[in-house]
């Protein structure tokens, strides 16, 4: 019995002193990089039946917007329960140049509040009694960073110098150095912004572990709900918010966004009549070149991003073709390597197929990285200028 037992703790040693690598790999497998070696086979099952060209003759447009939405509604799932009033408090105000900055809190459900940046132009205590300014829902990135969100966004207050710090680093590496909200503010915009359930001040008690994220999704999968479409629901109704606020013209608000940001920028205009504008940049792709081995490279986004069995149904770019006639921009970068030229040219294609010849879809490729630089946010303010202010 001794010598079984000393057998096995030497076998437990041996093993141990593996890579995981060595220990786990076996010589037949049925995945590779993460997706399974058939996704070809995958690919060529999606059909799309709820894109336009395969609706177009057999619904007038309208129809189709109201039969496609409601299929992503329906395949989001259940949405939180709707707050029975905002209630909104103001934790902190600071003046800045040209606007004020307010936290706020307010229920933007029945489970639970929000923290929220919002920003007021100075404008605002100037206009004419009836008259209103017009609004931006800015919605932060991913980039497998939750310690921070809103603040992506908009300028932290001064009153914790870690959040200070870490935001300045990640605007520095990914808007080149400018705060996107404080920039539009300046123009005279009020902006909002609030966090992503996961991220900022929407996270685990435990603190900040990115590979929770797809674990805490799962087990909201088996609760019957669905993270990414939790996501959607709040910025639906965090709009709807906005729009109640007494200086904000509600048939004026725009939305924008960057990675992330930009993905629930679209899907936003696609299923918010409160939306007026969008502005994407740098996450539009076709799901043949995102979940492919041919550019060596998968989504890495995970739950963030996945409302199962859509894909089904529509193709991302079909999705985004659901706010036409809307004004949109999408921005992608030629050198961005989440999203292969070949796959977002193929997007665009697809989108003016059903905006038509209008120059209410502009779609760029510029040359640039993954980011949204001061070019990019120079861009969204002229966008929102053109199709906003002018209104």
């Amino acid at each position: 019995m001794k010598t079984m037992r000393n057998f096995l703790i030497a076998l437990l040693l041996a093993s141990a002193s593996l890579p995981a690598s060595a220990q786990e790999k076996r010589d037949a497998y049925e995945y590779m990089g993460d997706i399974p070696v058939y996704v070809d086979s995958i690919q060529q099952s999606l059909t799309y039946p709820l894109a336009w060209r395969n609706c177009k003759d057999r619904m007038t447009m309208s129809e189709w917007r109201q039969v496609a939405r409601q299929k992503v509604f329906e395949l989001m799932g259940p949405q939180p329960p709707r707050p029975e009033k905002w209630d909104m408090k103001l934790l902190a105000e600071e003046k800045r140049d040209g606007y004020r900055a307010q936290k706020i809190e307010f229920s933007l459900s029945r489970w639970y509040r929000v923290k929220a940046y919002l920003l007021i132009p100075d404008a605002s205590a100037k206009l004419k009694r009836g008259a209103k300014l017009p609004a931006v829902n800015l919605l932060h990135d991913h980039g497998a960073h939750l310690f921070i969100g809103k603040e992506k966004m908009i300028r932290p207050f001064d009153d914790d110098s870690v959040v200070i710090a870490d935001a300045d680093r990640w605007v520095e590496n990914l808007y080149e150095g400018q705060y996107l909200g404080d920039y539009l503010a300046r123009q005279g915009y009020v902006v909002f912004s609030i966090d992503a359930p996961l991220w900022g001040e929407r996270g685990r008690k435990e603190g900040v572990d990115r590979n929770r994220y797809d674990i805490i999704a799962g087990n909201m999968m088996m609760l019957g709900r669905n993270l990414c479409a939790f996501m959607h629901y709040d910025d639906i109704v965090s709009t709807e918010f906005l729009a109640s606020l007494s200086f904000v013209d509600k048939s004026r608000i725009g939305c924008a966004g960057c990675s992330m940001g930009a993905y629930r920028a679209w899907m936003l205009s696609a299923l918010s009549d409160d939306i007026a504008a969008g502005c994407a940049i740098c996450w539009m792709n076709t799901t043949e070149d995102q979940l492919t081995l041919k550019y060596g490279r998968k989504e890495n986004g995970g739950f963030a991003n996945s409302i199962p069995l859509l894909r089904n149904y529509m193709d991302y770019p079909d999705i985004a073709s659901l706010a036409v006639p809307k004004p949109m921009l999408f921005i992608s970068g030629d050198k961005d390597k989440l999203f292969p030229v070949p796959g977002v040219e193929k997007a665009f294609a697809r989108m003016h197929e059903v905006w038509g010849e209008t120059d209410r879809l502009e779609t760029r490729i510029e040359a640039q990285p993954h980011e949204c630089n001061l070019k990019n946010q120079s861009d969204i303010l002229s966008f929102f200028d053109k199709h906003l202010k002018s209104k």
